[in-house]
């Protein structure tokens, strides 16, 4: 018996950040994101033989432990051992005996939500196996929980989500700790026209996003005006974006990126650098209308806006600098699992 899960990596197209308590506690926040065709994947084979193996093909790391219900969490892949050592402790109360086998199609680091999607597709994998009662709501909130206060992890809520849901949704976040995930209806028409006119950009560069996130908290515990003015109205460029998307009034996408980008850098210090304003620039100059870098910021995956056929124009610009496009589609489906 093998298990299988898969779950797909998000584009966060406004909003990101306020999903980042304390600022979320305090005020609320609002997310727009759309799930897309990259994946973290995750295997389980069950055994008999005593053994717990953990190996992550993308890292080219293989642990091996005797089967004891509490991994060590000790800085090597700590999110697999998290979700093990939480669903133990919750639901089997005694060791288990499996390989578990995770990949993902793109870098940790990269801004695409990579580490708390793989964390919903190990949980997905689990509850599969295991028959566990968990909904969606369920399964995202307890990944959300394993990573930030199990594992001590900054960052947001948006993540484990657009892992679990799928599609394109609108997420608010509210100061009870509650989160209201909203499907939106979009023509294929529509997506189609995103896909082809938001080039995403991979800049070779990772960078450790809760360096970021923690400034950014710190900011809002601080009373810093600049940064919290900054997220109330990324919150608000949110809601923008989802009815210029709703609308079908593309046109307005390039510049709403715009605005984001040029809030988001408020927030914390370390979102953008010399080398990423060379990019963004460089983009613009080529015709795109607007952009902003993915996830956290310092490096990872840009995205940019790029109206008509000006895409091909701003993709030849953008390999003078050593990065990669990545082709990509949306996708309407969330986490999948299975038994064979």
């Amino acid at each position: 018996m093998i298990i299988r899960s898969k779950a797909p990596l998000r584009l966060g197209l406004a909003g990101g950040g306020t999903d980042v308590s304390p600022f979320s506690d305090k005020y609320g926040g609002a997310v727009l994101n759309a799930t897309i065709s990259l994946y973290a994947y995750a295997t389980i084979e069950p055994s008999d033989d005593g053994m717990i193996i953990l190996n992550s093909i993308d890292k080219g790391i293989v642990i091996k432990s005797k089967s004891i219900d509490n991994l060590v969490i000790d800085g090597n892949l700590d999110l697999l051992k998290g979700v093990y050592n939480r669903v133990v402790k919750d639901w089997i109360k005694k060791p288990l005996s499996f390989v578990l086998t995770t990949y993902v199609d793109a870098p940790a680091g990269s801004g695409l939500g990579t580490s708390s999607t793989l964390v919903t597709a190990i949980l997905g994998a689990f509850a599969e196996w295991l028959k566990l009662p968990l909904g969606e709501y369920d399964l995202a909130r307890l990944a959300y929980e394993i990573e930030r206060s199990d594992l001590g992890m900054a960052g947001g809520k948006q993540d484990q989500y657009a892992a679990t849901f799928g599609g394109v949704n609108f997420m608010e976040f509210s100061g009870s700790g509650k989160v209201i995930v909203n499907p939106l209806r979009i023509k294929d028409v529509i997506l189609n026209e995103l896909s082809n006119n938001i080039i995403l950009f991979y800049t070779e560069t990772s960078r450790i996003s809760s360096e970021i996130i923690e400034m950014q908290q710190r900011n809002v515990n601080a009373g810093s005006n600049k940064s919290v003015e900054a997220m109330h109205t990324i919150r608000d460029l949110a809601v923008k974006m989802k009815e210029a998307i709703l609308k079908g009034e593309l046109d307005n996408i390039g510049e709403l990126f715009n605005l984001s980008w040029e809030y988001k850098k408020q927030m914390a210090d370390g979102i953008s650098n010399p080398y990423i304003d060379r990019i963004y620039e460089a983009a613009l100059k080529a015709g795109s209308t607007g952009g902003k870098i993915t996830g956290a910021g310092g490096g990872g995956f840009m995205f940019f806006y790029c109206p008509g056929n000006t895409r091909y124009r701003v993709i030849s610009e953008l390999t003078a600098f050593g990065g990669s496009v990545r082709r990509y589609e949306f996708t309407k489906d969330g986490l999948v699992t299975w038994t064979y």
